[in-house]
């Protein structure tokens, strides 16, 4: 049985199979986690691994090696940019999280950690997206249950607070 569980701590810290980048569409390293996660995994390596990619569209994802990263992969998966949410970003969001669990169960991952995505400067409504993502993650782990946990890693309490509070409902 899977479980889904909310720690705060930094991403880049944490020993399991996969971390998930909330990345940029040229998954180069921009600010926030995702320059965080860069920095950590080699700023070199890691970005001629994501060049290799051409990119990568909104809701989709790609794996990297986690490189001097404790974790063993990267799953990099840009989320929307919220626009007032008339312009698909739940699903898109939804989409986020679905690509990168399949990806992780296709790489054989047991443990997977994400941070929160598009909630930092994407502007996505932090509760919003805390029941998408759990929501999305608990639809997953029913038919699929190869993995045996899945990490909400918050930044700051206010975040998670939400994925707790989603969570429980």
């Amino acid at each position: 049985m899977t479980t889904i569980k909310v720690v705060e701590a930094d991403i880049t810290t944490l020993k399991v199979d996969a971390i998930v980048n909330a990345a940029n569409t040229g998954l180069r390293g921009g600010g926030g986690v995702d320059g965080a996660i860069h920095r950590a995994a080699g700023m070199a390596e890691l970005n001629a691994a994501c060049a290799k990619f051409h990119g990568c569209r909104t809701g989709e994802a790609v794996i990297t090696p986690g490189f001097k990263l404790p974790a063993k992969y990267i799953i990099h998966t840009p989320g929307p940019v919220w626009h007032g949410g008339n312009h698909n970003e739940d699903q898109l969001l939804a989409n986020s999280y679905q690509h990168s669990l399949e990806l992780a169960a296709q790489n054989n991952c047991r443990d997977v950690a994400f941070s929160s995505i598009s909630t930092g400067v994407y502007g996505f409504p932090l509760e919003r997206a805390a029941k998408i993502a759990i929501k999305t993650i608990r639809d997953f782990i029913q038919k699929d249950d190869s993995l045996k946990e899945v990490i909400i890693c918050a930044f700051d309490p206010r975040t998670a607070k939400a994925y707790r509070q989603a969570i429980a409902e």
